[in-house]
């Protein structure tokens, strides 16, 4: 889990996580005899923080979303603010809810070892101190590079030294430096790269416009009046309007990708529920949290797929599924936390930018 969390904070990427983790460390925690849904659903669930945990592209997308629906919210009631959420206060607003789900899971891990010990055997080993010193030299010489590139990547944004998009350059250089001092920097790497990025750039694009023309057409036909005049005239006022909005994204989630979601239902329910008064940043937390179980759930949990791709024949997918379901609970209870404490959301970005 704490793994999944740093590949999070490297990558931010949920296919990549899981599929590293799936042929890493899925075959050791089977052969030493772990739960295959245990172990199935743990290296998901550590795969999904990466859309959470910064610098994550999910977190990038909603930013741009919710800042327009926040801008016409405010030019609804008459406001002409110029203020927006930015990418690096979701970024810091995140940063807290990420480490919570981790110690959520790790938590389950520890209640799950007690409730059923045959899915995590312990096997304990004596081993001399010289040995345990030589893990520890490894073990710290593997962590140091993505840690050092973590902190220079996250560190510029956070510390206000770059914008999220110079950072991302400094994180494609520090990765193309690692590659080259680990001996794996070749033509053969990089075109897979370029390609990889091409692939996902042209797909969020195109989404991105076949969205916008929905957009276009929907509110060309009055649908966002509609929809807001649902959503405010609701009996129980925000409460109930925030929970039917968390509810139909979390049902999206079964069938829709996460861009869809965010390009297409965002800028619709969005300057509906803002104009209510509701904190933008809080609310994009709120947001990404619930996206990330759409990874989760099937028969679309992509997270799921990733892993059935590389996990061993024996391993069932009904296994893989099983797995999963405990984690989906644990993120919405993460969004129960979040709540009623959005403080977890909203102190950071408030204690370094105010």
């Amino acid at each position: 889990t704490l793994v999944g969390a740093l590949l999070a904070a490297s990558t931010g990427i949920v296919g990549a996580t899981v599929v590293t983790m799936g042929l890493l460390s899925l075959p050791t925690m089977l052969k030493k005899g772990y739960s295959p849904s245990l172990s199935t659903g743990t290296i998901c669930a550590a795969g999904t923080l990466g859309q959470i945990i910064p610098p994550s592209i999910v977190l990038i997308l909603l930013s741009d979303q919710i800042s327009a629906s926040y801008q016409q919210a405010q030019l609804e009631l008459g406001n002409f603010s110029p203020e927006s959420v930015s990418v690096t206060d979701l970024f810091v607003g995140a940063l807290i809810p990420g480490i919570c789900l981790v110690f959520l899971y790790i938590f389950w891990q520890l209640i799950n070892s007690y409730l059923n010990p045959k899915s995590i055997p312990i096997k304990k080993k004596v081993i001399d101190k010289g040995e345990a010193l030589t893990i520890y030299k490894k073990v710290f010489k593997a962590l140091l590079p993505p840690l050092i590139l973590i902190v220079a990547v996250l560190g510029s944004i956070l510390g206000g030294l770059a914008t999220p998009t110079e950072s991302a350059g400094v994180g494609a250089i520090g990765a193309i430096l690692l590659a080259y001092l680990k001996k794996q920097l070749n033509f053969k790497v990089m075109k897979e790269v370029v390609q990889s990025t091409a692939k996902t750039t042209s797909m969020v694009f195109i989404i991105l416009v076949g969205a916008a023309l929905f957009s276009l057409v929907f509110r060309g036909y009055g649908g966002d009046e509609i929809v807001a005049h649902f959503l405010t005239n609701l009996s129980g006022g925000v409460v109930t309007s925030i929970i039917i909005t968390m509810v139909a994204i979390f049902l999206l989630g079964f069938f829709l990708e996460v861009f869809e979601i965010i390009y297409v239902v965002v800028p619709i329910i969005g300057p509906a529920i803002l104009m209510m008064g509701v904190d933008p940043l809080w609310f994009a937390i709120m947001i990404a949290i619930n996206l990330q179980t759409s990874f989760l759930t099937p028969p679309f949990g992509f997270a799921l797929f990733y892993l059935r791709g590389v996990a061993p024949k024996h391993v069932l997918t009904t296994q893989i599924y099983k797995g999963a379901i405990p984690f989906v609970f644990i993120q919405l209870l993460m969004l129960i936390i979040l709540w009623f404490y959005p403080d977890l959301a909203t102190f950071l970005p408030k204690v370094i930018y105010n």
